[in-house]
């Protein structure tokens, strides 16, 4: 099992959150769609050769963003981060994936 996190602009969070629990993650026993998430503000500054989604290069940018996280059973990890990729509108989606172990 997995713990995924990752921040999303608050208006694309229900397209991305979708995306991955149609990749297989964000289910506990017999519930399904399961995340966590609480709103904050988000920074960066994109530098010369990208391509921001939001923001000009060389300022920086503040965004209204959810820190997401959900679960992920192993078969469906690499399915997930893909779908999280491909939904996600940054060129480059800031997340964390956690290999939790039981107890």
């Amino acid at each position: 099992m997995y713990k995924i996190c990752f921040y999303v602009p608050a208006l694309q969070a229900e397209e991305v959150k979708n995306a991955l629990f149609a990749s297989g993650a964000g289910k506990i026993g017999n519930y399904s769609h399961c995340a966590w998430q609480t709103l904050g503000e988000g920074q960066f500054l994109p530098e010369d050769g990208s391509q921001p989604f939001v923001g000009k290069v060389g300022e920086v940018e503040k965004v209204s963003e959810y820190k997401i996280e959900m679960v992920c059973d192993d078969q469906y990890i690499h399915a997930a981060i893909a779908a999280l990729k491909a939904a996600h509108p940054y060129e480059e989606p800031a997340y964390q994936v956690v290999k939790l172990t039981a107890i």
